[in-house]
């Protein structure tokens, strides 16, 4: 510009003046002060002259010229959107029908009825085991005590035909009532030798094989599980006692399986671990195709916080100042694609995926810039990009 600033201006003079060198050489040499003010004031009317018109270039050549740097970014509108944070665990499958089957009566498991895979009912006779002689004792204890009814009831008519004592009757009341007693403690003795289904379920796993010898509360028979009450459950830090409880949505996410189910919260704990300072939740989980397994590793997204009007930003487009003031710019004067970009300090609150949610700073159908946010400046010229 400079050197075009110059040969304009001796441009100018050569034509206007014919040889102006010379004849500014020339006044100078007389040294006639007049003279030479007198060209000095020509020479600054046409700088003036030749700055006015290089003006007038300059601005014309800004809106003809097509190639001058002006960041290009993009935009996208604010809205009010209804933002669901959730919480993420990770949790274990359990179920509280899952049970070791073990004996009440110590002997020789003389009869297994079922095999593994085996549905069953509670109640249902799953294994025997010998008695050790008892069903004799019991034989012998029916046989006395149809004796003591018999010599009961006899005594009893003479009693009330007021013949024998009072003593009599009673002892004979006595011994029936001991005989029947003995009788029932038998027969509990040997129905623990019958090992029944304590629930509805399938026969998981036999463990003790027919003929082994085991002992009560101490060998383990065999595995019985249901499939059908299936839950999760996991540790919740305490800060979110008053977020996380009963009846909160949860999406429950099996990796293995490749499976995401929709479930609630079906209890919350009301007391904090104070080794861990976490309470314990719930989730009950549907199996109706039994496709989910005890121990199965889950992941949870339990719904703590909902906002039924949130403006939600891309966390990217976030700047911070030296202040530690979050800000994002917006747009505005526009016209057509052009638009000049303004800073925006904004406070935010929780963050879901890569988008957070903005309390404060922005109103529903600010248009914000995306592409392009990290490298604008407060009040820069800038050129809107239409996406299709």
């Amino acid at each position: 510009m400079k050197y075009l600033y110059i040969t304009l201006l001796s441009a100018i003079l050569f034509t206007s003046c014919g040889d102006k060198k010379q004849s500014v050489e020339s006044v100078i040499e007389t040294d006639n002060l007049e003279n030479i003010r007198l060209i000095r004031a020509e020479v600054v009317s046409k700088q003036k002259e030749i700055a006015e018109q290089l003006k007038q270039l300059d601005e014309r050549i800004a809106v003809l010229d097509t190639t001058k740097k002006i960041p290009l970014i993009t935009t996208f509108t604010a809205k009010l959107n209804v933002f669901n944070h959730f919480l993420e665990l990770q949790g274990n499958v359990s179920t509280k029908n899952n049970l070791v089957v073990f004996p009440e009566y110590s002997g020789v498991l003389t009869r297994v009825y079922v095999k593994e895979g085996q549905n069953v009912v509670k109640g249902q006779t799953l294994a025997k085991i010998d008695d050790g002689g008892m069903s004799q004792q019991l034989a012998q204890a029916e046989i006395q005590v149809n004796l003591a009814k018999t010599t009961f009831e006899r005594q009893a008519r003479l009693w009330d035909q007021k013949i024998g004592s009072e003593m009599q009757y009673l002892q004979a009341k006595s011994s029936f009532e001991a005989q029947e007693q003995a009788v029932n403690q038998i027969k509990q003795q040997i129905g623990k030798t019958i090992v029944r289904a304590p629930f509805t379920g399938t026969i998981d796993d036999i463990i003790t094989e027919q003929g082994s010898v085991v002992g009560a509360g101490q060998s383990q028979l065999m595995r019985i599980v249901n499939l059908n009450n299936m839950y999760i459950e996991t540790d919740v830090p305490e800060r979110y006692i008053t977020s996380v409880v009963k009846n909160k949505n949860v999406e429950v996410i099996f990796p293995i399986l490749g499976k995401i189910i929709n479930a609630k919260v079906r209890q919350a704990g009301d007391f904090i671990n104070p080794a861990n300072r976490t309470f314990k939740v719930e989730v009950a989980v549907p199996n109706m195709d039994r496709t989910i397994k005890p121990n199965l590793t889950a992941k949870l997204k339990i719904n703590d916080y909902t906002n039924e009007e949130a403006i939600l930003i891309p966390q990217s487009i976030i700047s911070e100042n030296a202040d530690g003031e979050q800000y994002i710019y917006v747009i505005t004067d526009k016209a057509d694609n052009i638009a000049k970009a303004k800073r925006v300090i904004i406070k935010t609150g929780k963050t879901e995926g890569n988008y957070i949610e903005v309390l404060s700073g922005l109103e529903n159908g600010n248009e914000i810039i995306d592409e392009g946010a990290r490298s604008v400046k407060d009040g820069q010229e800038v050129k809107i990009l239409v996406v299709e």
